[in-house]
């Protein structure tokens, strides 16, 4: 009779620690998934960044060709501007495909399985 408590207890024991080794594992595999979501969110956020200061010193440089064009720098400015109206126009009637897209982006990096170094 002792025999079958201690087993029941080895037995008890044991699943305890995989129960506790599987918390572990999936804790570990939030944080895998977690840290792999910031460092791409981190890059495409800096990519944009200079992507962005780009633009800002492109548009700048038409406004004042396109102002010269016209005879007065804030024409260029006026036009540019315009351009820029026209973008955000277009971008409010897109902006759902956009939101998905972003959505099936984030659902993907969170479910996407780590590629094994040997295969």
């Amino acid at each position: 009779m002792k025999d079958k408590v201690i087993l029941v207890e080895m037995l008890v024991e044991k699943l305890e620690q995989y129960g506790k080794t599987n918390m572990e594992l999936y804790r570990l595999k939030a944080i895998d998934k977690s840290t792999d979501i910031f460092a791409s969110i981190t890059t495409r956020i800096v990519l944009v960044l200079i992507i962005a200061l780009f633009f800002l010193l492109i548009t700048l440089g038409l406004c004042f060709y396109i102002g010269e064009l016209l005879g007065q720098i804030y024409y260029g400015f006026f036009a540019m501007s315009g351009f820029y109206l026209l973008l955000f126009i277009i971008f409010l009637l897109i902006r759902k495909k956009v939101e998905d897209g972003f959505n099936n982006y984030l659902i993907n990096q969170i479910f996407k399985e780590k590629k094994n170094a040997t295969n």
